[in-house]
C-alpha cells in the first residue's frame, strides 16, 4: 500500500509529541499545524533554488534535521501560522517546535537506501512510499503532494 509523505510526516509527528502536553481540545489543531508546516517547509524548499539539494542534504544525513534550513522553515511557518494564535505560552511553545527536528529526523530514517545502489535518491523515496520504479504514476504523485498538484 503506497502512503503520501503527509501521511509519514503526520506518523512522526505523532510519534514525536509523546512527550509535550497538549491541551486535549487543541491536540488536533496543533499536530495538524506541525505536520502541515513539516509539509510546507519541504515544498517551499522543493520550489526554491537549491532547495532540492537541500532536501537530499537532510535525507543523506549530510545535514542533520536539527541544522537543516527545512526544519527553521518549518518551525517558523508554525509559529507562525500556528501557535502564535494559541496562547500555549513560551515553555510549551518551544517543546513543541523543538519537535519538528525529531519528527523530521524519523521521516529521514525512512527514506534510506532502498534499491541498495550505496545512495539516497527519488528512486529510494518511491520505494519507501511502497511504489516500484517502473511507473510514473507513483513519482507524479509524490511530485503532486509535494506540490500541491494531482
Amino acid at each position: 500500500m503506497a502512503f503520501s509523505i503527509a501521511d509519514i510526516i503526520k506518523q512522526q509527528v505523532n510519534s514525536a509529541s509523546g512527550g509535550v502536553q497538549i491541551p486535549a481540545n487543541l491536540q488536533n489543531q496543533v499536530l495538524g499545524g506541525l505536520s502541515d508546516s513539516i509539509l510546507g517547509s519541504l515544498t517551499q524548499t522543493a520550489a526554491s533554488k537549491g532547495g532540492v539539494n537541500i532536501i537530499t542534504d537532510l535525507l543523506t544525513g549530510k545535514t542533520s534535521a536539527a541544522k537543516s534550513p527545512v526544519t527553521s522553515l518549518a518551525g517558523s511557518l508554525f509559529t507562525k501560522n500556528i501557535l502564535k494564535n494559541l496562547n500555549l505560552g513560551t515553555a510549551t511553545n518551544a517543546a513543541l517546535v523543538g519537535l519538528i527536528p525529531t519528527a523530521l529526523t524519523g521521516v529521514t530514517k525512512l527514506f534510506k537506501d532502498q534499491n541498495g545502489d550505496g545512495k539516497v535518491d527519488i528512486n529510494d523515496v518511491i520505494i519507501a512510499l511502497g511504489g516500484t520504479l517502473g511507473g510514473g504514476g507513483l513519482f507524479g504523485g509524490l511530485l503532486g503532494g509535494l506540490f500541491k498538484k494531482k
